[in-house]
């Protein structure tokens, strides 16, 4: 029987030579000298454990509890995390290539940037999970669970998401060519500017979610729907990327929403609250502005309606 690695020897040498601190948190100190000696960690305590950078290369830390872990550029390359507790963890830029999340909980993760390609995510719960430009390539996602989640430019190229449940999630701009989306659930999801050619979905399926200049499985660029987008703004707050062209949005309380990237050419917007909402990058060209509520609103490459560029805010 093959016994679990210990941590790679880079992995040993990482800690010794640049010293990492290890962080006082609620992990047991046990657990965490078992994880550095043998690399074999299953059902292990190591929650709050600060582990930013480490080489836990083929690691086994199954029914784990990483619950809010620092975890930020961890190399953790075909390590065994089935049924490990990381909500709340920060995997920002990990590399989780060839994992085996199966199972896992990671509600409110920070993925943010990590390589997961090749990953096995089959039934793990990602509810509210921040996968903003992962590469999830060839990643096995059948029947996780993403409400909420954020893949916004993801690379899910050949992905197989069949019976995923994706309700809400934003995919705006996420790349799903080829991807495997048979049964899955996509209502209110955002597919703005995302890529679905070749992708496996039927058309009931994808008329759940937010089209707007999403290339579909025929090649053909679906059109943006108006009065879908002002139900999405209205719902949730987020429009980024919308196309919101000419809409009338008079005395609309637009608090906070995040209209990065929207095109709000020749849109009504007087007397709208736009109190620290996020308009970087937006197209205000034609605008009615003037008596909106500005306070705290974001400008960051802004298009003004004189059409000069606002950078106020970056």
């Amino acid at each position: 029987m093959k016994l679990n690695p210990p941590l790679s020897v880079a992995g040993l040498c990482f800690f010794l030579m640049m010293g990492i601190s290890w962080q006082v948190g609620a992990y047991d100190e046990d657990d965490l000298e078992k994880l550095k000696s043998t690399g074999d960690c299953s059902g292990c305590d190591l929650s709050e454990v600060f582990l930013q950078g480490a080489d836990l290369t083929e690691a086994n830390l199954s029914d784990a509890n990483l619950y809010d872990a620092d975890l930020n550029g961890v190399i953790l390359f075909a390590a065994d995390l089935s049924g490990a507790n990381l909500t709340w963890a920060d995997l920002k830029d990990a590399d989780l290539t060839k994992v085996n999340l199966s199972g896992a909980d990671l509600k409110d993760a920070d993925l943010s940037g990590a390589t997961l390609t090749k990953a096995n995510l089959t039934e793990a719960t990602l509810t509210d999970a921040d996968l903003t430009e992962a590469d999830l390539k060839g990643a096995d996602l059948s029947r996780v669970e993403l409400r909420g989640a954020t893949l916004y430019g993801a690379n899910l190229i050949e992905a197989n998401l069949t019976e995923a449940s994706l309700i809400e999630a934003n995919l705006s701009g996420a790349n799903l060519t080829d991807a495997n989306l048979t049964g899955a659930n996509l209502t209110g999801a955002d597919l703005t500017w995302a890529i679905l050619t070749d992708a496996m979905i039927d058309k009931e399926t994808l008329n759940q979610a937010f089209l707007c200049h999403t290339l579909l499985p025929d090649g053909q660029e679906s059109k943006c729907d108006l009065a879908g987008n002002l139900e999405k703004l209205k719902a949730t707050g987020d429009c980024s990327g919308c196309d919101l062209s000419k809409a009338n949005l008079t005395g609309a309380n637009l608090y906070g929403a995040d209209l990065t990237g929207a095109n709000l050419t020749k849109a009504n917007l007087e007397l709208a609250i736009l109190e620290v909402a996020d308009l970087t990058k937006a197209n205000l060209t034609g605008a009615m502005l003037v008596t909106s509520n500005l306070t705290g609103t974001i400008f960051c490459g802004t298009r003004m309606p004189d059409e000069s560029i606002n950078d106020s805010g970056c």
